[in-house]
């Protein structure tokens, strides 16, 4: 069964194999391309679900194309770089990417992200008020949380950071991100409240706030609501 059609923007023809083997081998449809600007029209053309996305391109860095990509659409964007500095993460998912993997990775660490991509591409449909992962329900509409039938109380800032990291549910989320959503642009660099703040919400929110089920943190990134 085709599962969904991916688009893979990489120039590298050895890594290029390993993912259309990986891809099609898993029942999923693959556009291939070695250059930014066939990516980018292909992707105005074909209108994938998931675009793959190396950064160290040969005529265009990767980050401008997420940037031209975001002005039209908002197809899911997993990068696959060999970058592995912080900064380039930051860069790529502050500009829009929704997920970032480091080369070398598994075809089976891959192949998860996709899936979540794919699944949930857009996790809450408009009209809908209900959001569910794991023990945690959370009727928006009437701003309320329960977990596990319980209603739990959460104070304004802590329900606004949580409906931030719902609307962008199994993304990544930075920290720069976060701040302006909820405090304002002032607070941008004042990750200390962030901290504070998701310490309060696990307490309240996962059952073993040590090993989080759903409120995951990503390393000097930010934070991701896990969906599965």
């Amino acid at each position: 069964m085709e599962n969904g059609l991916i688009l893979l923007i990489e120039d590298e023809a050895q890594m290029r194999r390993f993912l259309a083997i990986t891809i099609k081998g898993h029942g999923y449809r693959l556009i291939e391309s070695e250059t930014a600007k066939d990516g980018l029209m292909q992707a105005a053309m074909r209108n994938p679900d998931v675009i793959l996305l190396d950064l160290g391109l040969p005529d265009m860095d990767g980050i401008e194309v997420i940037k031209q990509l975001r002005s039209w659409s908002d197809t899911s964007v997993i990068v696959i770089s060999a970058r592995e500095q912080e900064e380039d993460k930051i860069r790529a998912l502050d500009m829009g990417a929704d997920d970032y993997l480091t080369k070398p990775f598994s075809a089976g660490e891959l192949l998860a992200r996709i899936r979540v991509a794919l699944r949930h591409k857009t996790p809450l449909q408009p009209g809908e008020h209900i959001f569910s992962v794991f023990d945690m329900k959370v009727n928006l509409s009437m701003r309320q949380v329960f977990i596990k039938d319980a209603e739990i109380h959460l104070t304004p800032i802590e329900y606004s950071l949580l409906t931030v990291l719902i609307k962008n549910a199994g993304k990544v989320v930075t920290h720069t991100h976060l701040l302006k959503e909820v405090w304002g642009a002032n607070y941008a660099n004042e990750t200390q409240y962030l901290r504070v703040y998701m310490a309060q919400l696990r307490r309240k929110l996962e059952s073993n706030p040590a090993r989080p089920k759903f409120l995951i943190n990503e390393p000097a990134i930010g934070y991701r609501l896990k969906l599965s």
